[in-house]
C-alpha cells in the first residue's frame, strides 16, 4: 500500500495524471488500516485539494480512534463545515464517544446541542455513549437524567445503556438507584448481560455488604448465567474486605474444584491469601498450578509474593521472586518497589530502602505517596524526625500530598518523643487539609496528652472523636484509663 501511495504520488507529480478524489480517498484509507497515520494525513494534504466528505471522515476517523488530538479535530470539523460538509447521526456518535472516552464533557455537551439544532435525531446508541460518559466524571444526576429523556422521546432502552447507567451508579456506591434501575431492566424485558450482574455483585462488594452480592448471585444464576472466575472475584474480593480470608480462601478453592477455568487475577487473590496466612508452600503450590496452565504470574501476582515473604520476615525468598520476576520480563510497579522499600525499612536497613528508591526512580517508576509514607513512618519509629519531614518536604516539591497515615505517623512519632504540642499541630493540620483522622491518630494524641497529665484536654478530644463518628478502639479506651487509673 505504501508503494502504491508513492507509485500515485510519481503519477501525480511526474505524470500530471489525475486521479478522482474517491480513488485517492480508498490510498488514505488503506494507509489507516496498516496504522500509516502520519503518510494518510501528508498524502492528502499534498495530493487532494478539495477532499470530500468521505475523506474528511476518513482522517477524523485516525483522531477519534488513535490519538487524543483535540485541536486537529475542531480544525477538521471547521473546514467540513465551512465547506458545506454534514454529518450524520453516526459521525456526531463516533465524535461524542470520542470525547466522552477522553473526559471531554463540555465539548461533548456542546456537539449534543448542535446535533438537536440541526434537527438531527439522536439513536439510543448515541445516548449510551451520552451516559457513559457523565458516568465516568461522577454525574450520576445527569447520567440518569439524559437516560430519561431519552425514554420520553420514545427511544427503547437496551441492555447496553441500562448497562452504562448500572455501572456507573454502581461505580459510585449508588446501590439504592442501581437496583431501581436493574429490577426496572428485569420487569421490561431487557436482556442482562454478565457485565450488570458483574457490576451489581462489585458495588454491594465495596460496600461490604456480601449477603446482596450473593442474592445478585443467585439471580443471575436462575437466569440461566453459570459463575464464571469473575464473578468468584469480586465475592471473595468483597470477603476478604470484610477480613473474612478463610471464607474467600474455601470459595475460590471451591471454584478450582467445580472446574471454573480461574483467571489471572483468581490465582493472584488466592496466592495473595496463602502468603498473608504465611503458608508459602501452598501458595507456591497454586503459582505452580497457574504456570502449568498456560496462565502467566503478572506483576501483582508476584507483588504477593514479595509482600508476604517480607512480611514473615524471609527476605531471600523475596529477593529471589524479585530476581525471578525480573528474568521473566514482569515489570516491578510502583507497589513492588514500596513493598521492598517496607521490607527494608521494617528490617531498619535505611540504607538498601534508599538504594531501592534511587533504582525505582531510575527504572522510570515514580513513587508516590505511600511510597514516602512507609519511610515516614519508619524514621518515626526511630524517632528520626528530622528526616521524616525532609521527606515531607521533597513530597511536596513533587506534588505529592500527604495522606491521612502519613500524618498520622507524624503525630505518632511526636507523641513518642512527648512533644504532645507539635502533634497538636499536626492534628490541626490535618482538617485544615480536608483530612480526617481515624482512631488510630486520635489514640496517638489522646494517649500523648494523658500521659502528660492534660487529662481534660484528653478527654475532650475523646468525645470529639466519638462526634466525629470515628469508633474508638480498645487502645483508645486504654489511651484513657491507664493514666487514670494511676491517679
Amino acid at each position: 500500500m505504501i508503494t502504491c501511495s508513492n507509485f500515485l504520488r510519481r503519477c501525480i507529480v511526474e505524470y500530471k495524471v489525475k486521479f478522482t478524489v474517491y480513488s485517492m480517498t480508498l490510498v488514505i484509507d488503506g494507509l489507516c488500516k496498516m496504522g500509516e497515520f502520519c503518510k494518510a494525513k501528508k498524502f492528502m494534504d499534498e495530493n487532494i485539494s478539495k477532499p470530500n466528505d468521505l475523506t474528511y471522515k476518513k482522517i477524523l476517523n485516525i483522531y477519534i480512534n488513535k490519538k487524543p488530538d483535540f485541536v486537529i479535530v475542531k480544525e477538521i470539523l471547521r473546514t467540513m463545515e465551512k465547506e458545506g460538509w454534514g454529518f450524520d447521526v453516526k459521525s456526531y456518535t463516533q465524535l461524542i464517544k470520542w470525547y466522552s472516552t477522553f473526559g471531554e464533557i463540555e465539548e461533548m455537551k456542546s456537539l449534543f446541542m448542535e446535533i438537536e439544532e440541526k434537527g438531527i435525531k439522536p439513536d439510543v446508541y448515541l445516548y449510551t455513549c451520552m451516559v457513559s460518559g457523565y458516568c465516568k466524571m461522577g454525574d450520576l444526576v445527569k447520567a440518569c437524567k439524559v437516560f430519561d429523556e431519552m425514554s420520553d422521546r420514545g427511544l427503547v432502552p437496551d441492555g447496553y445503556i441500562y448497562g452504562a447507567l448500572i455501572n456507573g451508579l454502581c461505580k459510585n456506591g449508588l446501590m439504592e438507584a442501581a437496583e431501581v434501575r436493574f429490577n426496572e431492566m428485569r420487569s421490561k424485558g431487557v436482556w442482562v448481560n454478565r457485565c450488570v450482574f458483574n457490576a451489581m455483585m462489585d458495588g454491594y462488594c465495596k460496600l461490604g455488604n456480601v449477603e446482596e452480592a450473593l442474592r445478585v448471585q443467585r439471580v443471575m444464576e436462575r437466569e440461566g448465567y453459570e459463575p464464571d472466575a469473575n464473578v468468584y472475584n469480586i465475592i471473595a474480593t468483597g470477603l476478604r474486605k470484610l477480613d473474612k480470608h478463610d471464607k474467600a480462601k474455601r470459595l475460590l478453592l471451591l471454584m478450582l474444584d467445580r472446574g471454573v477455568v480461574p483467571n489471572a487475577l483468581a490465582y493472584t487473590t488466592l496466592i495473595d491469601i496463602y502468603c498473608k496466612q504465611g503458608d508459602f508452600v501452598e501458595a507456591k503450590v497454586i503459582f505452580s498450578e497457574m504456570e502449568s496452565k498456560g496462565i502467566k504470574p503478572n506483576t501483582g501476582t508476584y507483588n504477593a509474593l514479595i509482600d508476604g515473604y517480607f512480611k514473615h520476615g524471609n527476605f531471600i525468598d523475596a529477593k529471589r521472586a524479585l530476581r525471578e520476576m525480573e528474568t521473566k520480563g514482569v515489570k516491578p510497579n510502583t507497589k513492588t518497589y514500596t513493598v521492598l522499600i517496607d521490607g527494608y525499612c521494617k528490617q531498619g536497613d535505611f540504607v538498601k530502602a534508599k538504594r531501592t528508591l534511587i533504582e525505582m526512580e531510575s527504572n522510570g517508576v515514580k513513587p508516590n505517596t505511600n511510597t514516602y509514607t512507609v519511610f515516614i513512618d519508619s524514621y518515626c519509629k526511630k524517632g528520626m524526625m528530622n528526616e521524616a519531614y525532609k521527606l515531607i518536604m521533597i513530597m511536596e516539591s513533587k506534588d505529592l500530598k500527604p495522606n491521612v497515615y502519613t500524618y498520622t505517623s507524624l503525630v505518632h512519632g511526636e507523641c513518642k518523643l512527648g512533644k504532645v504540642d507539635n502533634a497538636l499541630k499536626l492534628f490541626n493540620v490535618m482538617s485544615t487539609k480536608g483530612l480526617v483522622p481515624n482512631v488510630v491518630t486520635y489514640t496517638a494524641v489522646i494517649s500523648g496528652l494523658s500521659q502528660e497529665g492534660r487529662l481534660d484536654e484528653a478527654l475532650r478530644l475523646y468525645n470529639q472523636m466519638i462526634e466525629a463518628g470515628v469508633i474508638p478502639d480498645a487502645a483508645a479506651y486504654s489511651a484513657l484509663s491507664v493514666r487514670n487509673s494511676s491517679l
